[in-house]
């Protein structure tokens, strides 16, 4: 069975994806695979160079990503065709993944962990969805103590995504990471046992 885990930007997916994998989770990080397939020379880098132009790279051909975040936060349609451009690469690399899991171990416990699982639709990859919450508020103070942002930045990427409380409601397990690391870590475990 795989499992998908979500949540909206600085809730506190990777800390809680590394909560399972200790506990013996298989995880297919998403956000890693991203960054793989536009290392230099790829052919994820090679499509946002044809699509968005040269000046989003290095010269030595490495992704500025705060230069490219500054564009697709800001521009809705930037963000729609990037999303176009790569999803598909990346869920062949994940399922590639999942398939070699697979092959070593059938019964393995599979996360894969998409920040994007709902505003791509990618729910019929997965099984059953657990969704890390923490309210839009604490969200927010996070997401601008973590990457240094005005309110407003905060705000335009909490917006580029499917509101907290909207992927709350869908959510199949729900794991609210609002208080401690330990208060976060017994929710973990419970759901690990309960699960498994």
């Amino acid at each position: 069975m795989i499992y998908g885990l979500t949540g909206g930007i600085a809730t506190g997916k990777s800390t809680v994806a590394n909560m399972f994998r200790k506990l013996g989770a298989v995880i297919i990080d998403a956000d890693q695979i991203s960054r793989q397939v536009v290392e230099p020379n790829t052919i994820g880098a090679q499509k946002i160079k044809s699509h968005f132009g040269k000046d989003l790279f290095s010269a030595e051909g490495q992704l500025k990503r705060e230069k490219l975040a500054q564009l697709i936060f800001h521009d809705s349609e930037a963000r729609i065709q990037l999303n176009a451009l790569l999803h598909p690469i990346i869920m062949d690399e994940m399922q590639r993944q999942s398939d070699q899991v697979i092959q070593q171990d059938e019964q393995a416990f599979m996360i894969w962990d998409i920040p994007l699982l709902y505003e791509e639709n990618l729910t019929n990859f997965v099984q059953k969805v657990i969704v890390i919450y923490v309210p839009e508020e604490v969200q927010r103070t996070r997401l601008q103590l973590r990457n240094n942002l005005s309110r407003d930045e905060a705000d335009s990427r909490i917006r580029s995504q499917l509101s907290i409380e909207v992927k709350k409601s869908l959510a199949d397990y729900l794991i609210d990471n609002s208080g401690t690391a330990q208060q976060t870590k017994r929710q973990v475990v419970a759901l690990w046992n309960h699960l498994t």
